[in-house]
């Protein structure tokens, strides 16, 4: 008796309307959420399983006739109240062990009202982003065409002028022209990979061709800030690869200007090694080390996020809309790989990533894994990179002669009046004194103040005189 009640009041309290039937099609008990429901006064004496379920149960000659499947889990029908109105229902019918059947289920109105909300949501979404995409990219293009054509007319007047004030006024429009079309380009890669518009297009090309390329695009402008640009390439890596080259060119291009463009004084490394071989796949493994700024833990946390840099200061002081390393890192994550960031403030970089490519079927070797992946690969110049923090160090010989090469750097900037040089390497020699004796830093401030003020004599008196207490 007292296990009966107990089913009973389990029955009465549930969340699904619960109907029991025998196979005449009577209803032998209902509880009270399908007495509400179905809007009945009592539903076993007032109705048949058919008049609920028309379309899964017919009554003839006193039979009850099942025209649906019991062996479904769950069947989304609709169930007819009193009034002949109904309601989506997802019930479960089952034969009981002694005899009769049940019927449990819940009014589904609520989840199809949901599902079809988010559904709508989900469209709406859609539609935005779309919209968005083809604005971002016909505004892009139409920003590319003007300033194309400020920068194509800006570099002929910049062959024809003389005047050095001019030419140097048309310098910083070139350069601004060449930024504003860097940028125009991250925008509108970051716009295909947030739309997930963005394929990569593999090809076969020759490895060695590319960084050859790589290297060529950054060295000059390396050399120039007085660094020493190192480049290496693993011997094991196969002379042409599949992948997608443009891809590869843009992350390592992206990490190597800014590599140098945080980096006054030491060196900037590039390497590239083969991590493990599987098949006709190999992992690439690249590296870009630098000695700059550095970035502390903080600032490494925010660097891969679209629209974000270390700092404000950053941004203002050396530009940049903060979506290259995001892009950079969408890019290696749609070639299998993972990009990293290793630094310590004041001490430099190094930046890596792996990614996959495959080998074409004539360089494919029969050899073992190389290394597995995941494990750590040490740097051929990692161990050097310890030797620059004295170069921070006044004294050491690592300093001095960095100091002996910048102030020289300097000297021949002054003399061919390239005074924006002559001030990037005046800022270099300022860090590079930064804990010297306060004598020697006074004679570096008063040189930076004559080359900031591009007085030539001023600077060339400034520069002996500092030349003397070194």
């Amino acid at each position: 008796m007292l296990m009966e009640e107990s089913v009973r009041f389990a029955l009465e309290n549930i969340s699904e309307i619960v109907l029991f039937f025998d196979s005449e099609g009577k209803i032998t008990y209902a509880n009270k959420l399908a007495q509400k429901a179905l809007e009945y006064e009592d539903v076993v004496k007032d109705c048949r399983i058919a008049d609920i379920f028309p379309t899964e149960f017919s009554i003839s000659e006193g039979r009850l006739n099942i025209n649906t499947d019991f062996s479904k889990d769950v069947l989304q029908t609709n169930a007819y109240r009193k009034n002949r109105t109904c309601f989506p229902i997802s019930v479960r019918f089952t034969v009981e062990p002694h005899g009769g059947y049940l019927a449990m289920g819940y009014d589904a109105s609520q989840k199809m009202f949901l599902t079809k909300k988010i559904e709508q949501v989900q469209q709406e979404a859609e539609a935005a982003l779309k919209v968005k995409s083809e604005f971002v990219a016909n505004v892009t293009h139409e920003l590319r065409t003007p300033v194309n054509g400020i920068l194509g007319n800006t570099r002929e007047l910049v062959e024809r002028e003389d005047d050095r004030e001019k030419k140097k006024l048309l310098s910083l429009i070139e350069r601004g022209c060449a930024d504003m079309n860097a940028i125009i380009n991250n925008i509108l890669d970051f716009s295909k990979l947030e739309a997930g518009k963005f394929t990569l297009e593999p090809r076969e090309f020759e490895f060695r061709e590319m960084m050859d390329y790589v290297s060529a695009n950054h060295k000059n402008k390396i050399h120039e800030k007085g660094l020493d640009f190192i480049v290496t390439i693993a011997d094991d890596i196969p002379k042409r690869i599949i992948g997608d080259e443009l891809r590869i060119v843009q992350i390592l291009n992206n990490l190597l200007s800014n590599a140098s463009k945080f980096t006054s004084v030491g060196r900037i490394v590039l390497e590239a090694v083969k991590t493990a071989q599987i098949d006709n796949r190999i992992e690439l493994f690249f590296l870009v080390i630098d000695t700059g700024i550095g970035i502390d833990k903080e600032g490494q946390e925010k660097l891969f996020k679209s629209f974000s840099q270390v700092d404000a200061s950053i941004s203002r002081r050396y530009g940049g809309t903060g979506l290259g390393l995001n892009i950079c890192k969408q890019l290696v994550e749609l070639m299998d790989g993972n990009i990293h960031v290793e630094s310590e403030e004041g001490k430099g970089s190094m930046f890596s990533f792996h990614i996959w490519v495959e080998i074409p079927q004539d360089e494919i070797q029969d050899v073992a894994l190389q290394a597995p992946v995941g494990k750590t690969i040490k740097p051929l110049h990692l161990a050097n990179m310890e030797e620059n923090q004295n170069l921070w160090v006044y004294g050491t010989d690592e300093n001095l002669d960095e100091i002996k090469r910048k102030m020289s750097k300097l000297i021949l900037s002054v003399e061919m009046d390239n005074w924006e040089k002559a001030e990037q390497f005046m800022d270099a020699l300022r860090k590079l004194t930064e804990n010297a004796p306060q004598e020697i830093k006074s004679a570096v401030l008063r040189l930076k103040m004559a080359v900031q003020k591009e007085d030539y004599d001023k600077t060339t008196v400034s520069f002996e005189k500092l030349q003397l207490l070194l």
